[in-house]
């Protein structure tokens, strides 16, 4: 299968899936999540019990793609924002119940949008240089839609605190709040220990303990609409709208 924004790997585990958007520092499009969907798609039927998902060097993933937004935005094209929003939520949604273990590897940066990706997952496993941060508010945002599975890792006062603060965090610290599970100097071998035990797991055990979870925990599909209502809401507000311009334009700041 030919993608434009990702790469597909066979390997001894399963499907290695890496996010191939480098020049735009693996931000968010639309074509990223129908691309990631569709693989998904191929993937659910496929005989592999694990998926890795993983950035390009430096970049795991830094959150929406703010080129796509000015665009529709110009064009007017409100239905687009709320298209995105939905269809972000879906994929969350979608990679924290799918009947495969899926394990995210950062190495380097996983920023606002793509902390929501690899929190949905099973795993997560980064390299020391690695660094995360919630920066919505920076921009009048909230990580509304990312939050819900964010603080099913890290509880709900260091979930605020990364909203709030927007600082980001090293690889120590996200380990120590439960964002990640583990840092390894070489992600593949820390893949490999994992994977002795979770080959043995059916798949139905899988896709059942994350049915399971998800109804011990507060993620509903009323909490999903009011995520995409919010995110939806402030993407289209003309204040943040033209902070948003201004950045790509100026390089202007909304503080400045």
């Amino acid at each position: 299968m030919t993608m434009n924004t990702l790469l597909v790997e066979r390997m001894s585990y399963g499907t290695q899936i890496t996010l191939n958007r480098r020049a735009a520092r693996n931000s968010i499009n639309r074509e990223l999540l129908l691309e990631l969907n569709t693989l998904l798609d191929e993937l659910e039927g496929d005989p592999c019990k694990i998926i890795v998902l993983q950035g390009q060097p430096g970049y795991f993933c830094t959150g929406m793609d703010f080129s796509e937004v000015t665009e529709t935005s110009a064009r007017g094209d409100d239905g687009a924002t709320l298209e995105l929003s939905t269809l972000y939520m879906h994929t969350l949604k979608r990679i924290s119940l799918f009947p495969k273990v899926i394990i995210s590897v950062v190495d380097g940066e996983a920023i606002a949008g793509g902390l929501g990706i690899m929190a949905a997952s099973d795993l997560v496993i980064a390299t020391p240089r690695s660094r995360f941060a919630l920066s919505e508010a920076l921009w009048g945002l909230l990580p509304s839609m990312a939050v819900p599975y964010i603080m099913r890792r890290t509880g709900y006062q260091k979930a605020y605190v990364l909203s709030l603060t927007t600082m980001p965090v090293g690889a120590e610290a996200a380990l120590s709040m439960n964002l990640i599970d583990e840092i390894h100097d070489s992600p593949p071998e820390s893949i490999h220990q994992f994977s002795q035990r979770l080959l043995r797991i059916k798949s139905e055990t899988v896709l059942n303990m994350k049915a399971y979870f998800r109804k011990l925990w507060l993620i509903d599909n009323e909490m999903e609409e009011m995520a995409i209502e919010r995110t939806n809401s402030l993407v289209s507000d003309p204040r943040i709208k033209e902070d948003i311009r201004n950045y790509l334009l100026y390089k202007k700041f909304p503080w400045e």
